[in-house]
């Protein structure tokens, strides 16, 4: 029964992998449909990441309400729903209105599992659950391009994906059960975690929390913004040809699905907090290859070292949260710690865009190196705050 609860909850993640990758796969067939600017994948995305910060924010309130299956239940039925609404639609504005319960659904799924997974799994499971997220990212686009090669088009894609979602979410009501049961072996965590919100002006009184969100925000920052804009500066500061550039402009993201395989192993010699420290100094000695001018083969390996480094920190971040601010805060401040990601991810990578237009593409890792001080700095302070 637990090994069977573990492989829904991998399922779980994989299903909020899916979709993420889907549109950056699909806009290039379908912009001209609609009739917009090639720009206008901004607007969708950014609807997503504004609904999922919302959603992120409440999931406090709706997962000690229902409970994590049921709200995991339904967020993955939502994000089905959105992307059959995305297979059938003809004008641009519907897409935009799908994008609402997509973004509603992946915030909630997120904060929900990442805590249940933080409060009754070990961290291994943790690094193998965001491995998983990789799986679906992954995936999605192979399933886009089969439908587009068949002759199926850019909604037969989102069909396909609608249809895996629908089938997740059955999964997940059907193993409800499942859940409770886990759930009640914790006792200390069903004891702590009464059903009263926590309110966030409380949770920004712990010690510890302010250091926390914001090593957490440059994070995320840090990481979207080399997914991003590696291909860009490998071909723009590089010289690297636009078919090799954008080849090799996964390494960042091959890295943090490896890096996070691996890492479940190394869970059983090394705590969270030394991961964080390790995983911070692969990424600042891939940031370092960086600034060696207009090398490909120290550039190529600098991506891969800054994706492996970003491998464990995110999932040790959220497994520790609470051993260190208790299990009755886990919950809603995983939420905010979701909102902030997701703030990073829609904030710092559109800036640096900005500094690549008007100063140079060549500030990229001038801007990952001032985003990991600041993550190194927050941490160590967060650290010694909770040691106190």
């Amino acid at each position: 029964m637990a090994s069977m609860l573990l492989a829904v909850i991998y399922l779980t993640f994989i299903s909020l992998g899916l979709p993420d990758s889907l549109l950056g796969a699909a806009w290039p067939a379908m912009y001209n449909e609609f009739g917009v600017p090639v720009s206008f994948a901004g607007i969708i995305s950014m609807t997503i990441t504004l609904f999922t910060i919302i959603s992120s924010l409440m999931s406090e309130r709706v997962t000690k309400k229902f409970g994590a299956a049921l709200v995991c239940g339904v967020s993955t039925l939502l994000t089905a729903l959105a992307l059959f609404g995305f297979s059938v639609s003809t004008k641009f504005w519907a897409l935009v209105l799908w994008a609402v319960p997509y973004g509603l659904g992946a915030g909630s799924i997120d904060a929900a599992v990442n805590n249940y997974v933080a409060l009754h799994y070990k961290s291994r499971h943790m690094s193998w659950l965001h491995c998983m997220w990789g799986l679906g990212a992954t995936i999605s686009p192979y399933i886009m391009g089969y439908a587009l090669a068949s002759g199926k088009n850019w909604g037969g894609g989102y069909s396909y994906v609608s249809i895996i979602q629908f089938s997740l979410a059955a999964i997940i009501f059907l193993s409800i059960p499942l859940w409770k049961k886990k759930a009640a072996q914790n006792p200390s965590a069903v004891a702590k975690a009464d059903n009263k919100p926590v309110s966030y002006k409380k949770l920004l009184k712990l010690k510890g929390v302010t250091a926390l969100l914001i090593a957490f925000f440059c994070y995320c920052a840090l990481e979207q913004t080399a997914m991003l804009w590696s291909g860009s500066y490998l071909a723009l500061n590089n010289g690297m040809s636009k078919q090799n550039a954008a080849k090799f402009a996964s390494l960042v993201f091959i890295g943090i699905t490896a890096g996070r395989a691996v890492n479940g192993f190394l869970t059983y010699k090394f705590s969270d907090k030394a991961l964080i420290r390790m995983g911070q100094a692969v990424i600042g000695a891939g940031i370092i290859l960086l600034f060696i001018p207009k090398t490909n083969i120290t550039a190529l390996i600098g991506l891969t070292l800054i994706g492996l480094g970003c491998a464990p920190v995110y999932p040790s971040f959220i497994h520790s949260t609470p051993s260190w601010f208790g299990e009755n805060n886990s919950q809603a401040l995983i939420g905010l710690q979701m909102a902030l990601a997701y703030t990073g991810i829609l904030v710092m990578p559109p800036l640096f865009g900005a500094i690549a237009q008007f100063l140079s593409i060549s500030l990229l890792p001038v801007f990952l190196a001032v985003i990991l001080a600041a993550m190194v700095l927050s941490h160590e302070l967060l650290i010694k705050k909770i040691n106190k």
